[in-house]
């Protein structure tokens, strides 16, 4: 990985002042892409590198970044400044070379810290809803004439871009996996919820919270706190925070709350009045949605956007990429996608995935765990995860960049969950062909099939469907 960050903020804050000359190796990532649209949009040079071509390359490249593939030593001469996603290791030849000739080499956190001083920075942090609640978040503000940059990682069909750098405004995802949220200058900011993870990072559950109360106290604007998360409600007190939850006690609350049609209707109510209401549909399943929608609306309102004008503004959102997102129909079974990989996201995305409209014969779930550390040290915190599903399917582990672990793997999984539910059918599939066929041929008319994790289990609904239509011709 990239060295851990050590540049002192007031340089940070005066780094991107003039035009640089700047470039991102792995830029191809989803965080790391939206940086590369910022800076440019800045009006910095910027260039950058991955290992393969990809869509998103293809996309930089129209907006004139100029990207290599491979990696090359030589396309950091003349840099000021080299950056890289947290997934590039310390030996790849760009940063060594960007090292060796004295270039400034930041890590994403950095990159962000030198960033967000040149405008007025919302943050939106918690170890879960963040991408979806930025999102909203952003649309809300467009809508209420705000005119955000924003900076999002996943594509979001309503934005034009995953980033913009606009005006008054900047909303970005501050991401606790390498403590960008505590680099980041907010001049407000969102917690969403505060659970295990990244304990290699941030050490125990105190630890995270610890960061996020660090980061709350730095924000020099409005704060807006989850009342129906403890962790996050324990730190709503000291900072004076706008609440927002199902809870009857939140400043930003929702009521009448019912699932139909893939969609969530509610009250959204902010206070004593009757007038202090409006009706939403969010077209979003489960009540986490409804939570990030509450966060946002709570941001929004407090940023000066009507309440009325902010509901409006969601009526047809469509989600965010790889957040329950349809990807297939075939033969009466349908495919979903879902990048949820920690225990409390695949509760909520099995509880989603059931309305009281829904008629599926079975919930299979497939799940991809992340990272052997994580894995390592969580593994039986999902023995309860997946109490929702009729079917759950493991497969093995994706390393992201992590080192393998002996004695590590999925079959991990399998067993807390076997252990906890006994009569639950649990399949332990950890070859990727493998998986493919025995989740085609299982797959019947009538289910619904969600696959989770966030690394290339993404692609897995596409290689099912193709395999089922060989299986359909005979092969």
């Amino acid at each position: 990985m990239v060295a851990r960050a050590s540049q002192n903020p007031a340089h940070l804050r005066s780094l991107l002042a003039a035009p640089r000359r700047v470039h991102i190796v792995g830029v191809g990532g989803p965080g790391t892409s939206a940086i590369a649209i910022i800076l440019a949009e800045m009006g910095h040079r910027v260039s950058g590198s991955d290992m393969r071509e990809s869509e998103t390359l293809a996309r930089l490249r129209q907006r004139g970044i100029a990207v290599n593939v491979p990696h090359r030593a030589d396309v950091v001469n003349g840099c000021d400044v080299v950056t890289a996603s947290a997934a590039v290791p310390a030996t790849n030849l760009e940063l060594q070379a960007a090292t060796a000739n004295g270039i400034t080499v930041l890590t994403r956190a950095e990159m962000l810290g030198a960033i967000t001083p040149h405008a007025r920075t919302v943050a939106v942090a918690g170890t879960h809803g963040k991408t979806t609640t930025t999102s909203l978040l952003t649309m809300m503000l467009r809508a209420g004439g705000v005119n955000p940059g924003w900076l999002i990682g996943a594509d979001v069909p309503q934005l034009p871009a995953s980033a913009h750098w606009g005006g008054e405004l900047f909303v970005l995802e501050a991401d606790e996996s390498d403590s960008s949220h505590l680099a980041i200058r907010a001049r407000a900011s969102i917690l969403t919820n505060i659970d295990v993870d990244h304990l290699d990072e941030h050490g125990s559950l105190a630890g995270i919270t610890a960061s996020f109360d660090a980061m709350l106290a730095a924000t020099d604007g409005p704060r807006v706190v989850c009342a129906d998360d403890p962790a996050a409600a324990s730190l709503v007190a000291a900072h004076d925070a706008i609440t927002y939850g199902i809870s009857p006690t939140a400043t930003v609350r929702a009521t009448d709350v019912r699932f139909a049609a893939g969609a969530a209707h509610f009250v959204a109510r902010w206070g004593s009045s009757e007038h202090d209401s409006v009706p939403v549909r969010l077209p979003l399943r489960g009540l986490h949605n409804v939570r990030n929608f509450l966060a946002a609306l709570a941001m929004a309102q407090a940023l000066g956007v009507s309440p009325v004008v902010a509901a409006a503004a969601v009526d047809t959102f469509s989600g965010v990429h790889r957040r329950f997102q349809v990807r297939a129909h075939h033969d009466g079974a349908t495919f979903v996608d879902d990048y949820a990989h920690l225990p409390a996201e695949i509760v909520a995305t099995l509880a989603a995935a059931r309305d009281e409209s829904d008629t599926w014969r079975r919930v299979i779930a497939v799940f991809q765990p992340n990272r052997f550390h994580r894995m390592a040290l969580m593994s039986d915190e999902y023995r309860d995860s997946f109490v929702s599903a009729d079917l759950v399917v493991i497969t093995d582990i994706y390393a992201s960049g992590t080192e393998r672990i002996d004695g590590v793997t999925g079959e991990l999984v399998v067993d807390a969950v076997r252990r906890a539910h006994p009569q639950m059918r649990v399949e332990w599939v950890p070859q990727r062909s493998e998986l493919i066929d025995f989740v085609a041929r299982e797959v019947g008319p009538g289910d619904l099939c969600v696959s989770m994790g966030c690394g290339d289990i993404e692609t897995l609904p596409d290689e099912v469907v193709a395999r089922r239509e060989e299986l359909s011709h005979g092969r």
